[in-house]
């Protein structure tokens, strides 16, 4: 598997939606968007819920593994 799949087969799950209860649900999966940029700032580029990417503090996500079928399903939904 390429660096790049990884990146993009990334996913977290929010674990606090403090100042931002539109955007993000709790305990919702997210796809992470790959940027260097947000990641060196503390940030994490996802999907929220308008459909757009937007950055969000990374401490209200955690990082969570898929197994395989699982990601396989929720990429084809996305």
């Amino acid at each position: 598997m390429s660096q790049a799949h990884r990146q993009e087969s990334r996913f977290v799950v929010c674990v606090s939606n403090h100042d931002y209860p539109a955007s993000l649900e709790l305990r919702k999966i997210y796809q992470v968007i790959a940027d260097a940029a947000a990641t060196k700032h503390g940030q994490i580029r996802i999907v929220d819920e308008s459909g757009e990417d937007y950055l969000f503090p990374s401490e209200l996500f955690r990082r969570i593994e898929l197994p395989t079928a699982l990601r396989k399903a929720v990429l084809a939904a996305a």
